[in-house]
């Protein structure tokens, strides 16, 4: 989206602010401005001068789920499902899980399906840009932290703690290795612009170093680097780190303690085809009668804030997580009704372009969605400070709590 330099970066998220206000009257400036442009820089002096001096954090909560104390979201790069499934080390790893077998990435390319698997909406993101979403747009960890349940972001080869730059390369051989686009929390302002919130978005070290003094977050979003997970490399060696990972974590009472896994890829490689992506649920949360067993239902990544807000009973974004399915083992146990697509709509749905958004560079921009602060979902209402924030604007909204997304063919007031 941007081409831009660093000292450009205050400017445009005070703009992007503005323009996402209600009635376009724009956020306060200490609340819009980002923080100074060295958290971006990624230099090599410069990032090694920021981790002398990168803050920490790794709190910890135990607040009860109603099927799992623990969520685990795993993403891998760009690949077709059949491809996945075949895989000797992903077949492993479904083989004492649920397949989900029609789990859906919600557009093309990457960065917009992050987005939207914590945002609820990828707001009309159409491409891998450096994304700013503005500081009245709320996301997964708002409500997380309204129920004080700890959550946590581990990027692999990012080099410090709450580090912005647009990506990290290995400094031996030069390939990518971090990306900020496959680090969906970061892209949020409200995230971005916060150093409590900043100390909980950390590499995969420290990940080993949290599940060593048993201090990992309840919520937590992993990726690996841009060879691990398939991106610059193949679904081998993608299976081969998945399985070196977790595996020995399937032991672990660190990490095995109600816990849930989600194993996911964020978009599918044949852009011809149907956007379905492999994605397996594992950990000692999966009841043994399902072990090795696969789901049918269809799911998409809003999907993921969905059954996480079942779970734990939390308030919703008033966007697309309100009428997503929740993973249909736990809608048993919450009382949520799993739907289907109607009249057969979903045969025609690619999911591989963008609809019009605020955050478009080619497809077109559209106004910036307004939440629907009125959606209920079995008794989940919106986020109180939601609410208050967009309470009287809420009219024309496109978030009906349907369960069928629009895409760039059936874009939102057409879905």
């Amino acid at each position: 989206m941007f081409d831009i330099k660093l000292t450009q970066l205050p400017v445009l998220l005070s703009l992007a602010c503005s323009i996402f206000a209600p009635g376009g009257a724009a956020i306060p400036t200490a609340t819009s401005v980002v923080a100074p442009a060295s958290p971006t820089a990624s230099d090599a002096a410069d990032v090694l001068a920021a981790q002398a001096i990168a803050k920490t954090r790794s709190p910890v909560s135990h607040v009860k789920g109603k099927k799992f104390k623990r969520y685990c979201s795993l993403w891998f790069e760009n690949t077709d499902y059949a491809m996945a499934a075949a895989d000797p080390n992903f077949r492993f790893f479904a083989e004492r899980g649920i397949t989900l077998e029609n789990m859906f990435a919600v557009t093309h390319p990457s960065e917009p399906n992050y987005l939207a698997a914590v945002g609820g909406d990828y707001f009309g993101l159409d491409g891998d840009p450096f994304t700013v979403v503005p500081h009245n747009v709320s996301s997964i960890v708002d409500l997380l932290e309204d129920k004080g349940i700890s959550w946590g972001l581990y990027q692999e080869d990012m080099p410090y703690t709450g580090y912005q730059g647009y990506d990290w390369v290995n400094q031996e051989t030069g390939a990518d290795a971090y990306v900020r686009k496959h680090n969906p929390e970061v892209l949020f302002n409200s995230v971005a612009t916060n150093p409590k919130r900043l100390e909980l978005i950390k590499n995969t070290t420290m990940f080993h170093a949290d599940l060593a003094a048993n201090t990992l977050p309840q919520w937590m979003f992993i990726t690996p680097n841009m060879t691990s997970d398939g991106h610059d490399s193949s679904i081998t060696v993608a299976g081969k780190w998945l399985r070196e990972f977790l595996e020995p974590l399937l032991d672990d009472p660190n990490f095995m303690d109600e816990t849930l896994v989600l194993i996911t890829f964020d978009e599918n490689e044949t852009y011809a085809e149907q956007n379905r992506v492999f994605s397996v649920l594992i950990g000692d949360a999966v009841p043994e009668h399902l072990v090795n067993t696969t789901d049918s239902t269809y799911y998409d990544h809003y999907s993921e804030i969905a059954t996480v807000e079942a779970n734990w009973d939390l308030h919703t974004l008033g966007r697309f997580d309100v009428g997503a399915n929740i993973f249909s083992y736990i809608a048993e146990c919450t009382g949520d009704k799993i739907r289907e697509w109607s009249n057969g709509a979903l045969e025609n749905r690619y999911f591989n372009l963008s609809y019009p958004g605020i955050l478009a560079e080619k497809v077109g921009w559209a106004p910036q969605p307004v939440p629907n602060v009125g959606l209920v979902a079995n008794k989940r209402t919106v986020l109180p400070a939601i609410k208050k924030y967009w309470e009287g604007q809420d009219e024309g909204t496109v978030y009906q709590g349907q369960l069928e997304i629009p895409d760039g063919l059936n874009p939102p007031d057409e879905a």
